[in-house]
């Protein structure tokens, strides 16, 4: 026997009277960094549990059984010696291995769905994202049913996040749990984002937690930058990236530990440029706009056993050039779009008990956001300014019994500044040179968990919550939210969940590429309030069939608003009009998916969703009717499959989805007796594939296309060659722009 094991032996003796306890504790890595989905089970059984997305298990202990098998795929496994009155912190040594000498044992995961939170919530990891080329946030959803990035319009390249059939407004956006990218900055956030600089995304559907505030009406993305702590902290990363485009990109992140090993800090540095235009379908506009961007990040962080403290800065200038090409026509229609944004964070975070997880957190942070926008002859300019501070707390007073509670504010300023030129497609009276919102407000949110006789994961969880916020602009509102997740076996999960939402509309300046259209803007009021409930439920399957483990996933979420900024294109051909909802809007949202791992390093992905979204619009005569929202898909078709080589030496991707037909706003004839548009445009497929070369360990290349069908969109904008005509409108987009493209790249670290 073991001298090891002898002292294990030993301890358990001494402590029989408690061998029924919790073996409660949190999977780590070298760095500290919480492991998700590491399998911890009894030596000798199959009797265990997976950590969830904090790396922290909980596992009923047997007085006969008295050590902890602790495995995850990439990493050595690690026995460890229990006893009931202590928070286990296992730390798992990343496997080294040599790609060219020894058969790698264990592949990290790409995504996961997650098992153990109360929310719907999937994560998707830094693995995952080498996928594919992700150059931005924008581009990291290719191989996910769940999310649809769209063009908002053929001019300006501006992109928007589609969740439960609805537009990215009503999905929260987080960077590391704070909210960002917000009205002004939410057209173009999708873009300010390198891909090389996430971590992971996690993609949370529907109503979720009540902790980041009341603004999440259909889901939640979140991301996670690189941190010095993380298992990637080498000293440098390299990504290099061209296509045949034009386009060229670098991102390089630098970490650095000092004497004191509590410290370190992590600098990310990113730039792109499209160095040409082109028009493949000569129309006399640019397809793309041409654009720069420097973007600049610079973190430190303090761990410690009690105490955790992060700040950071970041810096981003942004120049987009788009319109007609000047060397076709005399007098161009132009489009120039200068961003500067400045963001700027404080985390404070004190623990003083592992056994009743009890920590006490200060988040505070800070943005600048600059934005000037020419369209023509029409300028508007708009500067936003945003504070965020929140203060929580959370205690695990039982295995079964934990509360969360906080206190919020957030502000938010805007400046204007329209030239006169605007006031002949907008009413300039309707805004204000400056206005401003602040709201504050508290939460609580309790959560009781039940477990079953073998300690897995909770058999039964509910979670509720509620936050009442005050607004200057709409005064006193309450939040209530409420989970349930029940685990009936260990291969069956259901959840569901029910709440509201709210968030405000400043309609113009988060819908600003309207004005690249020669369409009237007519609006009530310069905001709007929007309120939903939000209902969904989800079954989770993840038998072992032949052996390998088979996930299926069906869901389904039912959006209902009360209040919201109806975005109206049918009325006039050649106006939106922006008013208040009077009527019905509701969305319907069904998925299944299915993913299974045919053979070793092999794995198939199926998915399909299907939408009814319909909204109440109001005619020029006053009548009123609940129609089907336009330019949205009706169903999304998705298969997606991953190879690996034995020995991890290349790696294969390929996504095609089929996108549904959808409904386009109302048409109008022309003085020719033709249509301007068609009432209703049809399904059309994409592809995506890369195949990646790992050379060695800490050096690949990868090659790529995207839209490999080479299917885009005829006609994309209105009148091409009448830009300052009453018919020109770039807004009527729903498919590709662009025809196929080919990239190539190479990723480099040099390891610490």
């Amino acid at each position: 026997m073991s001298k090891r094991r002898a002292a294990c032996l030993l301890w358990l003796g001494l402590t029989a009277s408690v061998a029924m306890a919790q073996a409660e504790g949190k999977v780590i890595d070298e760095h500290g960094e919480p492991l998700v989905g590491a399998t911890v089970r009894w030596e000798g059984t199959n009797v265990g549990t997976t950590t969830d997305i904090n790396g922290k298990f909980h596992l009923k202990k047997n007085g006969h059984l008295h050590e902890i098998v602790t495995s995850m795929m990439g990493y050595r496994n690690d026995t460890t010696c229990t006893h009931s009155a202590k928070f286990l912190v296992i730390r798992l040594q990343e496997i080294a291995t040599d790609m060219h000498e020894t058969e790698v044992l264990g592949r990290k995961q790409t995504s996961l769905k997650m098992w153990h939170t109360a929310e719907n919530s999937e994560l998707i990891t830094a693995a995952g994202l080498r996928h594919a080329a992700c150059c931005n946030l924008g581009e990291s959803f290719v191989s996910t049913a769940a999310v649809d990035v769209n063009y908002t319009d053929a001019s300006t390249g501006a992109k928007q996040i589609k969740l439960l059939g609805l537009s990215g407004t009503y999905v929260q956006m987080l960077t590391e749990n704070i909210p960002n990218f917000r009205t002004v900055a939410a057209p173009f956030g999708l873009g300010y984002v390198p891909g090389p600089w996430m971590q992971s995304i996690q993609v949370s559907k529907g109503i979720t937690s009540v902790k980041q505030g009341y603004e999440a009406m259909t889901g939640q993305i979140n991301i996670e930058y690189r941190k010095p702590q993380m298992p990637e902290a080498d000293w440098i990363n390299l990504n290099l990236y061209g296509n045949s485009k034009g386009r060229i990109e670098g991102n390089a992140d630098a970490t650095f530990k000092m004497k004191d090993p509590r410290w370190g800090t992590t600098l990310l540095v990113h730039y792109d440029k499209d160095l040409t235009s082109h028009d493949e379908n000569n129309d006399g506009f640019q397809d793309m706009p041409k654009a720069e961007q420097v973007n600049v990040m610079n973190r430190w962080t303090f761990l410690s056993d009690t105490y955790e403290f992060q700040i950071g800065a970041r810096y981003l200038n942004e120049n987009r050039h788009s319109g007609q090409l000047e060397a076709k026509v005399q007098n161009p229609y132009l489009i120039h779009l200068e961003t500067n944004r400045v963001e700027g964070f404080m985390k404070n975070g004190y623990m003083w008990s592992n056994e009743h997880e009890s920590s006490l957190a200060l988040i505070l942070s800070g943005s600048y956001h600059c934005q000037d926008n020419h369209f023509g002859l029409k300028h508007y300019d708009v500067d936003q300014s945003t504070a965020y501070a929140s203060l929580i707390f959370e205690n695990q007073w039982t295995h079964s019994h934990k509360l969360s509670v906080g206190l919020s504010m957030n502000y938010d300023g805007y400046k204007r500044q329209p030239n006169d030129y605007l006031n002949q497609t907008f009413d300039l009276s309707l805004l204000h040179p400056s206005c401003h919102e602040i709201t504050g407000g508290g939460y609580a949110q309790y959560t009781f968990t039940i477990f079953d006789d073998h300690g897995h994961d909770g058999k039964f969880l509910i979670q509720p919550g509620i936050r009442v916020d005050y607004s200057n602009l709409w005064g006193t509102f309450a939040t209530p939210r409420l989970h349930m997740k029940w685990t009936p076996t260990e291969w069956v999960n259901v959840r569901a969940s029910a709440g509201k939402g709210y968030r405000t509309s400043f309609t113009l300046d988060e819908n600003n590429y309207l004005l690249s259209s020669s369409r009237r803007v007519v609006m009530d009021s310069e905001t709007q309030r929007e309120e939903d409930w939000n209902v969904g439920a989800s079954v989770m399957f993840k038998p072992t069939l032949f052996g390998q483990e088979l996930n299926f996933t069906a869901e389904y979420y039912y959006t209902d608003f009360q209040k919201q900024a109806v975005i109206d294109m049918d009325r006039d051909p050649h106006a939106v009009y922006i008013y208040q909802l009077d009527g019905k809007s509701r969305s319907h949202v069904f998925q299944l998916e299915a993913s299974y791992p045919f053979f070793k390093g092999f794995n198939a992905t199926l998915a399909y969703r299907y939408t009814d979204s319909k909204t109440t619009f109001i005619d020029a005569q006053g009548n009123k009717a609940l129609r089907e929202r336009p330019l949205t898909s009706r169903y999304k078709a998705l298969c997606s499959l991953q190879y690996k080589t034995p020995k991890d030496m290349f790696q294969f991707d390929a996504t095609l989805a089929l996108n549904g037909p959808g409904r386009m706003p109302d048409p109008y004839q022309k003085a020719d007796g033709t249509m301007s548009w068609d009432k209703e445009y049809k399904a059309f497929p994409q592809l995506n594939a890369q195949v990646t070369y790992n050379i060695r360990k800490n050096f690949s290349l990868y090659i790529g296309g995207e839209n490999l069908t080479d299917f885009t969109q005829k006609n994309p904008i209105i009148a091409a060659d009448q830009p300052w005509g009453k018919e020109f409108d770039p807004t009527m987009t729903w498919g590709p722009i662009d025809g196929w493209m080919l990239y190539a790249g190479l990723r480099f670290n040099l390891p610490r």
